[in-house]
């Protein structure tokens, strides 16, 4: 198992080196520290991050989930996290990567496990420890990068035995509810994934509630839940962390980044920045660029 986590270590270590955060496959995002962070703050994807060296801390609300060396943290849908790398230096950084979870594939072999737990429900993060299959299969997808005429072909089998693996595993109910569309982790996970998706777009809470097939009432108080935000609020994060990309990628100007992600005031949009981010964006984005402030997705 150690020889395995070494290699696997060794494996990041290099293709972040050659690609930094993203690497050639869709949804695999790599992280890679020498210090301890400050507070970052992101919408996690469905998915699953696994640490590799170092330790991590991710809130949702007041609770927090802990994550170090062989174990991964599992986001059974799009949710609102602050978290903080707490173990990284020099001599031993942190190490992470996070895979997106595909949920129809989710669903397809919860489908074949034939014991999903009917309307089960389930905390929206969990942890738990990589155990010697799953580590082999996740060594397997990473050596793929190196094979960029296999990638295409190999990589969706590797990654549906690595969501077999999920499921066969520990952690594999908080898994199953992704796949459970009827259940209200899956109903409320359609609704975070529209808002994720159409962020500056105006909503109406009756228009959710009819997507995810409840009452308003009954909306408000399971999205809450999971997420310990109301619609609005969790639509003003996604908002908010989409201007700060546009800030740093496109070096954008404060305005025109806060009517781009849906704000129609500009000082409005300002006071919710400086909020949640602690600084105006201009000042927020420089501090980054400088490396002053944590990288925004890492």
């Amino acid at each position: 198992m150690d020889d395995a986590m070494e290699h696997l270590r060794a494996l990041l270590a290099r293709h972040w080196q050659i690609s930094g955060h993203e690497a050639p496959l869709d949804g695999l995002l790599l992280s890679y520290a020498e210090q301890p962070s400050g507070v970052l703050r992101s919408i996690y994807r469905t998915s699953f991050c696994v640490v590799l060296q170092g330790s991590k801390v991710s809130l949702l609300g007041e609770q927090a989930w802990r994550y170090t060396q062989g174990q991964y943290l599992i986001a059974s849908m799009d949710l609102p996290v602050t978290a903080q790398i707490v173990e990284a230096s020099p001599d031993r950084p942190y190490m992470a990567f996070s895979l997106a979870i595909d949920p129809a594939m989710v669903a397809e072999l919860a489908i074949d496990l034939g014991d999903v737990p009917a309307g089960a429900d389930t905390a929206p993060l969990v942890v738990g420890a990589l155990e010697r299959p799953l580590l082999d299969s996740l060594i397997r997808l990473f050596e793929l990068l190196d094979a960029p005429r296999d990638l295409p072909v190999l990589a969706p089998l590797v990654r549906r035995e690595i969501v077999w693996r999920l499921l066969t595993g520990p952690q594999g109910s908080a898994l199953r509810q992704i796949g459970l569309a009827d259940g209200p982790i899956g109903r409320i996970a359609r609704v975070l994934r529209w808002i994720t998706d159409h962020y500056a777009d105006p909503i109406r809470i009756e228009d959710l509630a009819d997507m995810a097939a409840m009452s308003s009432a009954s909306l408000h108080r399971h999205f809450k839940a999971a997420t310990t935000l109301s619609p609005i609020q969790f639509q003003k994060q996604v908002r908010l962390q989409a201007a700060r990309r546009l800030l740093l990628s496109e070096g954008s100007e404060a305005a025109s980044a806060g009517f781009a992600v849906g704000y129609e005031s500009a000082s409005q949009f300002n006071r919710d920045y400086r909020r949640l981010f602690g600084q105006p964006p201009r000042r927020d984005a420089s501090a980054i660029r400088q490396g002053v402030a944590a990288n925004v997705d890492a």
